[in-house]
């Protein structure tokens, strides 16, 4: 089975690929004449100094109880070299130093597009997510819009997520809300926009999406995020979330008023004991 998964997927024992996807294979530009599966790990890395010290990255990392999850410039059986994401974890947490899987993802074009400095001003780093600069430029194109459509706002807080960051530390927080915010993009249309404001504070632009629908929608993003389970390592762990819905009114006619209703209704939801939506 796992030689036919559709990712990108390894066994790793030591410094060896035990046995490799079809896809892995071909992420590395080997296939039916050539097989990854049995050969040294140092195949797929441009230098024996960037190889080592992944391994001992690695190594670090799972005898700490944590993944390794990083983005790392590989080489291909040609030669050329492209970027890709390593996720790589221990079969058995009870024997870290044992048998270990990897996923790799090819990165190399989200990578670029990171680095441009128009991407960086509108994104934020920790969950690649909009940031508050660019979700308020959004929001502004539709206060005050001559547009017959109405638009609506949600506001997420994260309940009690200091609690995490206090048990488990940043880095775990940062995983955590990364993966948060991919699951919120899930749960919206291609239209909408998700952004991270700051912190454990998120928001949803929803164009076209009048208060009825919006409540809708927040009460099912209330409950993915109930059911959203982190797992890092050894480490787990499940929070809920209080939403605030506005829809866009004349009598909120700067995008500080849209957010500050949004927010204040976020606050009555926490208010209420959290794991909730307010209008």
């Amino acid at each position: 089975m796992l030689v036919r998964a559709p990712t990108a997927v390894a066994f790793v024992a030591g410094q060896r690929f035990e046995m490799v996807s079809d896809e892995f294979n071909h992420l590395f530009g080997f296939g039916d004449d050539s097989d990854l599966g049995g050969q040294n790990t140092r195949v797929v890395h441009t230098t024996d100094m960037a190889h080592l010290a992944l391994h001992e990255r690695a190594a670090a990392a799972f005898s700490a109880g944590q993944p390794l999850d990083e983005e790392i410039e590989y080489v291909k059986r040609d030669g050329h070299r492209f970027w890709g994401r390593l996720q790589a974890t221990p079969i058995n947490w009870q024997a870290p130093t044992g048998e270990a899987l990897w996923i790799v993802e090819d990165v190399s074009t989200a990578r670029a597009l990171r680095l441009q400095p128009t991407w960086t001003a509108k994104h934020d780093a920790v969950t690649e997510l909009a940031n508050r600069r660019e979700f308020e430029r959004r929001l502004g194109e539709h206060v005050g819009s001559r547009r017959n459509e109405p638009v609506s706002v949600l506001w997420l807080d994260v309940d009690r997520f200091a609690d995490v960051v206090k048990g488990m530390g940043t880095e775990v927080g940062d995983h955590y809300l990364y993966g948060l915010g991919q699951m919120l993009i899930s749960k919206v249309r291609a239209s909408d926009l998700v952004a991270r404001l700051e912190e454990d504070h998120f928001a949803i632009l929803l164009p076209d999406c009048d208060q009825h629908y919006a409540q809708i929608i927040a009460e099912k993003v209330r409950s993915s995020v109930a059911a959203y389970r982190l797992r890092w390592g050894l480490h787990r762990t499940r929070v809920k979330a209080s939403l605030g819905v506005v829809q866009i009114q004349p009598t909120l006619g700067t995008v500080d008023a849209v957010l500050g209703a949004a927010a204040l209704a976020c606050t009555e939801a926490k208010a209420a004991g959290g794991d909730s939506v307010r209008v």
